[in-house]
């Protein structure tokens, strides 16, 4: 009996031939060629939509994509710039509001003198305004200091304590409420006729030369009174310091009376030291004074008759314009025969001496013009 060689017996292992290495390698790969066909797919999108774009209107709609583009570009532009154009009509920019016209100012405008004493409360005060406001009118003069000395409002500078009124009304309520119904209220201040300031503190005041008597401008049996002294220093502040205070109380402009000195001169007079000033001198360096110490903040008035005007009086030494103010109140009274040509005269030799702004009063009408 024949014997076969037994075959060797080959043992299978059902084992990968690839480590755990190059199976990782193995898959980053993948991942990376996935990553690089989406990344030039993504690149590629733009164009190939574009060419099936282009062939579906050039091929299946017989339309050129190239020639249709700038007109429906152009219609695109027309309809916005037409819709700009209608927005822009539609809708017009609004118009800046105007700037308020400041208190100082001096604005063409009827003026009026109001009875202050009428004042007593704000509803009086109202009625007023709105009366006045109805009449057109656009200044109005409130005395609040007279020839007297009397102020009639409650003033707390010193040298005005005992010269206050007995029922003083509330000025700051006045130009308030006219302020509100369109109307410029101007106090107004008598300036160096004043005999209760003369007799409240001496050292303002015209005494008797060589003696400590107020001197008077009568016989105190006649009804004779003490005037402040142009010259004295205390006086000018003290005319200062109520302009300060009413322009406090809301009046922005102000008029002053009786910057002058007494229409009598005596050699019983004693105005202190004059420095060789004279009258004119002295009155021009007293208004200079003032528009010094208020500048822009207040605009200041000066009232003279029409005589003191146009000619050389002992109260002042030179015609009014001289004396160097820019706006000036002419009182004209009843008795003249100024005509309407010539106030115009005179308002253009009061322009030529330097006036800026003329307001005249005329006596006779009780009106300003």
């Amino acid at each position: 009996m024949a014997h076969y060689k037994k075959r060797p017996k080959v043992k299978r292992y059902r084992r990968s031939f690839y480590s755990r290495e190059m199976k990782l390698k193995k898959g980053i790969g993948i991942a990376v060629l996935v990553l690089a066909v989406l990344g030039i797919g993504w690149l590629a999108a733009p164009h190939v939509l574009d060419w099936a774009t282009h062939t579906w209107y050039t091929v299946v709609r017989n339309r050129d994509l190239s020639a249709s583009s700038p007109a429906v570009s152009e219609a695109a532009s027309s309809t916005a710039a037409s819709e700009a154009a209608a927005s822009s009509v539609a809708e017009p920019e609004p118009a800046p509001e105007p700037e308020p016209t400041p208190g100082t100012a001096i604005v063409a405008g009827s003026w009026t003198e109001v009875d202050v004493t009428t004042l007593t409360d704000e509803a009086a005060i109202t009625a007023a305004a709105q009366q006045l406001a109805a009449q057109g009118a656009v200044y109005a003069v409130v005395p609040l200091k007279d020839t007297a000395g009397s102020l009639y409002y409650a003033s707390q500078v010193p040298a005005a304590a005992g010269s206050v009124a007995a029922n003083p009304v509330d000025a700051a309520a006045i130009a308030r409420v006219f302020k509100a119904n369109g109307i410029t209220p101007v106090a107004q201040l008598a300036a160096f006729r004043d005999p209760a300031g003369a007799r409240a503190d001496h050292a303002m005041a015209i005494r008797y030369k060589g003696q400590e008597y107020l001197w008077l401008d009568n016989k105190a049996s006649a009804g004779g009174n003490p005037w402040l002294n142009p010259y004295a220093a205390e006086a000018v502040q003290y005319i200062g310091d109520l302009i300060e205070e009413v322009h406090g109380m809301g009046f922005d402009q102000v008029l002053l009376k009786n910057v002058q000195f007494p229409s009598s001169t005596s050699s019983k007079q004693d105005y202190g030291s004059t420095n060789g000033v004279d009258r004119a001198g002295q009155l021009a360096a007293d208004i200079a004074a003032w528009q010094s110490r208020f500048g822009t903040e207040v605009t200041l008035w000066y009232g003279y008759s029409l005589s003191q005007v146009t000619d050389a009086t002992s109260a002042l030494g030179v015609p009014a314009a001289q004396l160097g103010m820019k706006n000036l109140l002419v009182e004209v009274p009843g008795s003249s025969t100024l005509d309407e040509a010539g106030r115009t005269t005179l308002t253009r030799m009061l322009e030529d001496a330097g006036v800026e702004h003329t307001v005249i009063r005329d006596d006779a009408a009780g009106r300003f013009e």
